[in-house]
């Protein structure tokens, strides 16, 4: 790899979608002093936009719609103005803590969980899981409504261990019904956007968890899950198949990043970037529709308000609707025949929506014109293949950029 391969590299995997004069300063300032930078602003909370309350019955429906759509632009704009680790990271928890709008049925709600992600998302996972368990859009996305000492409710517990803390093998069916007792009691309400704690709902008994013996509440849970030996290697794993690969770690690279990164996740995402895995993972990891969008839209100069609603729905990725508790597909789910045409119709109407960038291009020396759009689109270089069909178009810039971005190189980063 050059220079300018290393400081690219870090910025496509850590932030969303870096531009060419991005790439020249963290090349200038270098590799240490740019993952500084990018990692610093993580643990900061922002301020939120104002949707209005959340309005029950058929009448609140309606609004309800509104305030979904308003939150999706809020973010998407965000992403483009403010693309670095932090927001970057938000994204990552949203998928893996994955909740969706069409069961909490509040975009406030989903808001407020995001605020929980961007407050303890950077830090020791043990606040993060605490705060996750008072969230009212997750124990509304995962029963824990129905969860009491009368009628015990597993869905939350179970996926808690499962997909979010430790993986599967790490537990039992015995700790998932003891975790569900745990839980029990909590109640989450859409109107006043709160999750309370409802004592006589709750099971007191004394119960065996995860090998400890005795009375357990959401946060005795929260920390036997942090402390488990199965807690850090999964979420090294599920980090570095988001930010590395796109394929679980081996036991060798996840004991040295476990070992570098300690409790933080902002230390985690340190190790993983400075890994000598790390490099070698370069082309290996294909974009989600949002991270390609959002990097084609910044690269471009495009405003994210011209962007037609329905595109993310088109590209199979719509924020705040993740498809199960188990998040968005990684890797080459996302390189089908209808998800490449996908790309590439709406590569075209991006292109339409940058003219300047378009002229710019243009201004190349048509011999130079493929060099020009791999910088302009942070690609560190053109297949012989893929060279070859960009080089029949490079007459019409308009349309040799839209085939960038529906390029291979472009997809896979």
């Amino acid at each position: 790899m050059t220079d300018r391969d290393t400081v690219a590299h870090l910025l496509r995997r850590l932030t969303f979608g870096p531009t060419a004069a991005e790439v020249d300063a963290a090349l200038e300032a270098g590799v240490g002093a740019t993952l500084d930078a990018v990692l610093a602003p993580i643990g900061r909370t922002v301020t939120l936009p104002d949707l209005g309350a959340f309005q029950p019955g058929k009448e609140g429906r309606q609004d309800a719609r509104r305030q979904a759509r308003e939150a999706v632009q809020w973010w998407l704009q965000r992403m483009a103005a403010q693309p670095g680790a932090a927001e970057k990271l938000t994204f990552f928890w949203h998928g893996h803590w994955a909740t969706s709008i069409q069961k909490v049925r509040s975009a406030p709600l989903m808001l407020a969980q995001q605020q929980t992600l961007r407050r303890y998302g950077g830090g020791d996972t043990g606040p993060l899981v605490r705060a996750m368990l008072r969230d009212p859009a997750l124990i509304l996305w995962l029963d824990g409504q129905r969860n009491t000492r009368t009628a015990p409710n597993e869905n939350l517990a179970r996926e808690l261990m499962e997909l979010f803390t430790l993986g599967v093998g790490a537990y039992t069916e015995d700790d998932v019904k003891a975790g569900a007792r745990a839980l029990t009691g909590w109640r989450a309400s859409r109107t006043s956007g709160t999750a309370t704690f409802v004592p006589r709902r709750h099971d007191p008994g004394p119960v065996t968890l995860l090998g400890h013996t005795g009375r357990v509440d959401a946060d005795t849970y929260a920390d036997l899950l942090v402390r488990h030996p199965a807690h850090l290697p999964h979420l090294v794993t599920r980090l570095w198949v988001r930010y590395g690969s796109g394929a679980a770690p081996d036991a060798a690279t996840i004991a040295r990043v476990t070992a570098a990164g300690g409790r933080s996740t902002t230390g985690l995402l340190r190790a993983i970037a400075t890994d000598p895995a790390f490099a070698a993972t370069a082309g290996q990891l294909v974009k989600q529709p949002v991270e390609w969008l959002i990097g084609a839209v910044r690269q471009l100069g495009i405003d994210t308000d011209t962007v037609p609603d329905k595109a993310l729905r088109a590209l199979g990725q719509v924020p705040f609707r993740p498809p199960s508790v188990g998040g968005w597909p990684v890797g080459a789910a996302w390189l089908t025949t209808s998800s490449t045409r996908a790309r590439l119709e709406h590569a075209q109407k991006l292109t339409a929506l940058a003219p300047d960038t378009v002229a710019e291009l243009g201004r190349s020396a048509p011999a130079a014109r493929l060099d020009a759009l791999a910088r302009l689109l942070v690609v560190d270089g053109w297949s012989e293949r893929t060279r070859a069909v960009l080089a029949d178009s490079a007459a019409d810039p308009r349309r040799l950029l839209a085939l960038g971005l529906a390029s291979p190189e472009y997809a896979v980063h």
